[in-house]
């Protein structure tokens, strides 16, 4: 079942308000996962309010599998949506939580406690019918809200910042399962985050919005490897942006430092930018780029270090935990083959 948005805009108020969605297209094919990505205030979660129904656009289409569903209400699309904030009723258990939509729809009884149970088992509930929210984890909440959607069998899951609420190694491990879940029932997920890794996670594609508009759209590897603005290298991921040089030759050169990019790039001033894994470290003079060290943070697998160059400062994730570096410490710099992205300036 996919989802096509066509010419979508939003405004609040009268036709003179400014727009906060400025016409906007993109498709989520059936069963694969769409990630819109941004920061707070671009948009993202007014575009997923728009496909779910909660929120009428001011103009242009919603269509789910062909079918425009712009003016029909959420219970008339078929899509479920998994809030933030899970939205659990505190005062009902486990098991009235997830069948709570299939008793609203009519279903018999004995059927939704069957569908319910099955719908747990599956997100890792079995045993938990009488538990009541407050019992449960952060995760375990996750997975009631995540079972109750679930459970209505619906052709599109939206995800609204699902995973914000949880500590760092629990996200980790609810997004894997959420993508297993997608993969495993061939769902078709839009799914709203502001988080950078694990939107490149969990996405077959990433919608980058900026300001009520797409920045750019693509896989994850074409966003992080071929960001096409200045925003979209900052925003994919950590990158210092400086100015460069292309030559007639097909050279790009970023201070003393010269190299072939992967793709042509038509001679004159360019954007150089470059992530902290893209570059090399050398404690002798090897003819690279000559910085010294003024912060390093050991961070047990890897070590983060901020050089002071002649293009002003670099950030670097330098892979080991060895050599240990030391403020002051001189050091040369070169470019790796990957993590560099040229941009027309």
């Amino acid at each position: 079942m996919s989802i096509e948005l066509r010419g979508v805009t939003k405004r609040y108020g009268r036709g003179t308000a400014p727009l906060v969605i400025h016409g906007i297209d993109f498709t989520v094919p059936g069963g694969s996962l769409t990630t819109i990505l941004g920061p707070s205030g671009c948009g993202k979660t007014t575009v997923l309010r728009m496909i779910a129904g909660l929120e009428s656009p001011s103009g242009g289409q919603v269509l789910i599998e062909g079918r425009d569903v712009t003016l029909l209400s959420p219970a008339e699309r078929n899509v479920s949506m998994v809030f933030q904030s899970y939205a659990l009723f505190p005062h009902m258990s486990v098991l009235d939580n997830v069948r709570y939509g299939l008793d609203v729809s009519g279903v018999a009884s004995a059927e939704a406690i069957r569908r319910a149970q099955a719908a747990m088992d599956g997100v890792g509930l079995a045993g938990f019918d009488a538990r009541l929210p407050s019992e449960l984890s952060g995760g375990q909440q996750q997975r009631v809200a995540l079972a109750r959607a679930l459970v209505l069998q619906p052709r599109v899951l939206l995800f609204d910042e699902p995973l914000s609420n949880l500590d760092a190694r629990l996200r980790r491990s609810m997004r894997d399962e959420i993508r297993a879940l997608q993969q495993r029932l061939q769902l078709t997920v839009a799914y709203v985050t502001h988080d950078q890794s694990e939107a490149l996670a969990v996405s077959d594609q990433i919608i980058v919005m900026e300001a009520g508009r797409i920045a750019q759209q693509g896989t994850p590897r074409s966003l992080y490897e071929q960001p096409a603005s200045e925003f979209v290298a900052r925003f994919m991921g950590e990158a210092v942006l400086f100015d460069g040089q292309a030559t007639a030759d097909g050279l790009v050169r970023l201070g003393s430092l010269h190299w072939q990019p992967r793709r042509p790039v038509q001679a004159g001033p360019v954007r150089v930018a470059v992530r902290p894994e893209a570059w090399r470290l050398a404690r002798h003079d090897d003819g690279g780029l000559a910085g010294a060290v003024q912060k390093c943070a050991y961070l047990g697998g890897n070590q983060e270090l901020t050089i002071d160059t002649a293009l002003g400062a670099v950030f670097v994730i330098w892979p080991e935990p060895m050599p240990e570096w030391t403020h002051g410490q001189p050091v040369w710099l070169s470019l790796a083959g990957h993590g560099v992205s040229v941009l027309a300036r």
